[in-house]
């Protein structure tokens, strides 16, 4: 464990992951995306996410994964430059599942980078995060979104998005005295089979890859259809300047507008600059409401890196009302 706030590893420094590193001799780094994207920025003589400087403490590390969120493919790019003789791996599952799929750098850059065409253009329709094909043993079922846990689980067609559903033998075997809780987490198939209700949602496209588009919780349901965040998210972070951003839905359910609140720890908050509204307009397939932009977006503890978009969604409602735009985090 490097010498950092374990409770801020997106504080993790390039000489903290160094120094653990050579204390142990390492092979193997786990660490989540945003303690990677520091390490990547605060060791680049730059100051940038390009991973120009190499570190001789990380050259024995053969393996560097990465979970917990969707991991950046820039982050995992530097990284690879950062450590040359390592493979990068971004492991799919959950606490009670890991893992259900995976993926490697390479396969990623095969995939598309997450835009959808499978090109690696960023010109596709922001298909999400491709975390790969299950690992031998598990398996993923897609099924519609709103999906009724009472009833029996039937897979929506290849590339529809829907909730994904996870199976495999080393699944947990359940939730003690949470019969609610059981219920909605293991549905089961037309053969009997019981199934973990990952709470994500996602489709699988026709390589048998499963691409996670967000939470179900908060899928932005608009009066065109729903609207999953990942793959907004995905395409608006490919703007220049735009390290992190959330896609979040204001309004009543089915007729939620699409709100996209970006981190620029510079720029005033509330809405945000003109150019850059215009920019993330042209660049989302789906009508953009409002652009916000905000210091910090709220991250989980664990991780540094899980959005709490709900709490981004409650504090764009007050702000695009008129209420005081003081953040509530």
């Amino acid at each position: 464990i490097p010498d950092v706030d374990v409770t801020r590893p997106g504080t993790l420094t390039a000489d903290a992951l160094g120094a653990a590193c050579a204390s142990v001799d390492a092979t193997i780094v786990f660490a989540s995306p945003a303690a990677l994207a520091s390490v990547v920025r605060t060791g680049s003589s730059t100051g940038s996410l390009n991973g120009s400087m190499n570190d001789a403490r990380l050259a024995d590390v053969r393996l560097v994964l990465s979970a917990g969120a969707p991991v950046p493919v820039a982050t995992l790019r530097a990284m690879a430059q950062r450590c040359p003789g390592a493979d990068l791996h971004t492991p799919y599952g959950m606490t009670e599942c890991l893992p259900v799929a995976d993926i490697s750098l390479s396969q990623i850059d095969d995939a598309g980078d997450g835009d959808g065409d499978g090109d690696g253009d960023g010109d596709g329709d922001g298909g999400g995060v491709c975390v790969g094909r299950p690992v031998p043993g598990a398996g993923v079922l897609i099924v519609g979104l709103g999906f009724d846990p009472a009833g029996r689980a039937t897979a929506v067609p290849t590339g529809v998005t829907g909730e994904v559903l996870v199976y495999a033998p080393w699944r947990s075997d359940g939730y003690d005295q949470l019969w609610r809780t059981e219920r909605d987490a293991r549905p089961l198939d037309a053969d009997g089979r019981v199934w973990h209700n990952s709470g994500d949602v996602g489709h699988v496209d026709a390589a048998g890859r499963l691409w996670i588009e967000g939470r179900s919780v908060h899928v932005i349901h608009g009066d065109r259809g729903p609207i999953t965040p990942v793959p907004v998210e995905v395409t608006v972070e490919r703007l220049a300047g735009i390290a992190k951003a959330a896609a979040v839905g204001v309004g009543p359910n089915g007729c939620q507008q699409l709100v996209v609140v970006v981190e620029q720890a510079d720029a005033p908050e509330g809405l945000a600059a003109a150019d850059l509204a215009v920019a993330i307009r042209t660049a989302v397939v789906d009508a953009v409401a409002a652009v916000l932009s905000v210091h910090a977006l709220p991250v989980d503890i664990r991780h540094n890196t899980k959005i709490d978009r709900a709490l981004v969604a409650r504090w764009a409602t007050l702000v695009l009302s008129g209420a005081s735009a003081k953040r509530p985090w």
